[in-house]
């Protein structure tokens, strides 16, 4: 008789321990014996009983002190930044262009000649045709105007200012054609290339054009939104890649066709994908301000590219409203960067700076230049302009790109023992 009670406990002890492992803590409630007991009687847990339960993903039950906890919201798609994403290629996509270059090239054809016109005709008779000897060179047949090239910009004024790269339109003997974004076709005039940066000035004859907002590069902050948009590879116009910026103020030894290798200082990195063919293209915030203008891309690296800031271009197109030409403002010294290892063979008073010091190339101060007639002289060392110190991070040449022909600055300067403070206004650099 006892095996017989003793049983059905333990089956039912089981059973609800079962129950207690499948059923999770946060449903664990005070009608789960009335739940259960539906169980036994119909097979299954009744639907009204689950009236009862806390719906884990709409409503958490509420604390002791009765205070509702706000509810779990579902996941949404966070779409505001597509929106801005969106927006910003919107809003300057109409100022973005397509640069095509073409020029005049030989057609080459392959000619027939007789290697042998000089030998005896009994000779050049064994060679000729009926005995299946044919010799071919290559020959020039005219020309043929054909694309060579092709890359991007952006209008900067209504009136047909056009920016680009200036390794894009290098080719004196090219023409350039201009197409805008809602398909015109435009010849365009080269009017002004800079030397010392990656930029060039072009000039379409038209009007009302939608030109581009520009930025401020000076505000632009490590890991913001970036977009650039270009004539990816020559062929894939209004191409649009989105990432971050991912580098400021970097300098860079780029070498293109036509140009070589040249340096680039205080350049901005992106990881926003850079083709070939987005070369003077902008780069925007999620404004749709230009920040940079793409110049560059490191081959075989993994969408590292980089773009000239906007406040440099801005001093040239500036330049080129006001003269019609990209003024370049100069001091007029030669100079040797100081280095610790420089300064230590030189045994200089200052590890860094700029040395003014002549070479094979010419004298250290040139006459009549700004420097000159601020009273700069051989062997000074410059260490700061405006208060700004000139490092290898901030060469003396670099630093005097940041201002424009007519400004004045201050140089501190180091002579023998002694500092002192001139006052230098800078002049556009003569065309030499």
């Amino acid at each position: 008789m006892q095996k017989k009670i003793i049983i059905p406990f333990i089956v039912f002890s089981f059973i609800v321990v079962v129950f207690g492992l499948f059923i999770p803590a946060r449903v664990a409630h005070a009608n789960f014996f009335d739940d259960l007991l539906n169980f036994f009687k119909n097979g299954i847990i009744a639907p009204e009983s689950t009236s009862s339960l806390p719906e884990v993903f709409h409503e958490l039950p509420k604390q002791e002190d009765d205070e509702q906890i706000p509810a779990v919201v579902d996941y949404k798609p966070v779409i505001a930044y597509e929106d801005a994403v969106i927006s910003a290629v919107e809003a300057a996509s109409p100022s973005v262009v397509s640069i095509v270059v073409t020029k005049d090239l030989p057609v080459i054809e392959q000619c027939p000649y007789n290697p042998f016109g000089d030998l005896p005709p009994e000779i050049q008779d064994f060679f000729s045709t009926p005995y299946g000897f044919e010799f071919y060179q290559p020959c020039e047949r005219g020309t043929q105007r054909q694309e060579v090239g092709g890359g991007s910009g952006f209008v900067a004024t209504a009136n047909g200012l056009v920016v680009t790269n200036r390794h894009v339109v290098v080719d004196t003997d090219a023409d350039y054609t201009v197409l805008t974004n809602d398909g015109e076709k435009y010849s365009a005039q080269v009017i002004a290339r800079d030397v010392s940066l990656d930029l060039a000035v072009l000039q379409v004859d038209a009007h009302n054009l939608p030109a581009a907002r520009l930025g401020d590069s000076d505000a632009v902050r490590l890991g913001q939104t970036a977009i650039a948009i270009g004539n990816a590879l020559g062929e894939f116009r209004n191409t649009v890649s989105v990432g971050v910026i991912s580098g400021l103020a970097r300098t860079i030894t780029a070498s293109s066709q036509g140009i070589g290798a040249e340096t680039i200082r205080g350049v901005i990195q992106t990881d926003a994908a850079v083709n070939p063919g987005n070369s003077g293209g902008p780069l925007l915030n999620l404004k749709g301000e230009v920040i940079g203008i793409n110049t560059a891309v490191v081959s075989g690296a993994q969408n590292i590219g980089f773009a000239i800031p906007i406040n440099q271009a801005k001093r040239a197109i500036e330049s080129v409203k006001r003269t019609g030409t990209i003024q370049i403002s100069y001091l007029g010294v030669r100079y040797v960067s100081i280095t610790d290892a420089f300064a230590h063979e030189q045994n200089l008073p200052l590890s860094y700076g700029a040395l003014v010091r002549g070479s094979q190339d010419g004298p250290a101060v040139l006459p009549d230049s700004p420097a000159a007639k601020a009273g700069v002289q051989t062997e000074d060392i410059i260490y700061a302009i405006n208060g700004e110190r000139i490092d290898s991070e901030n060469p003396l040449g670099f630093a005097i790109q940041g201002f424009s022909a007519g400004d004045t600055i201050t140089l501190s300067i180091r002579r023998g023992d002694h500092d002192l403070t001139l006052s230098a206004t800078l002049e556009a650099r003569p065309v030499l």
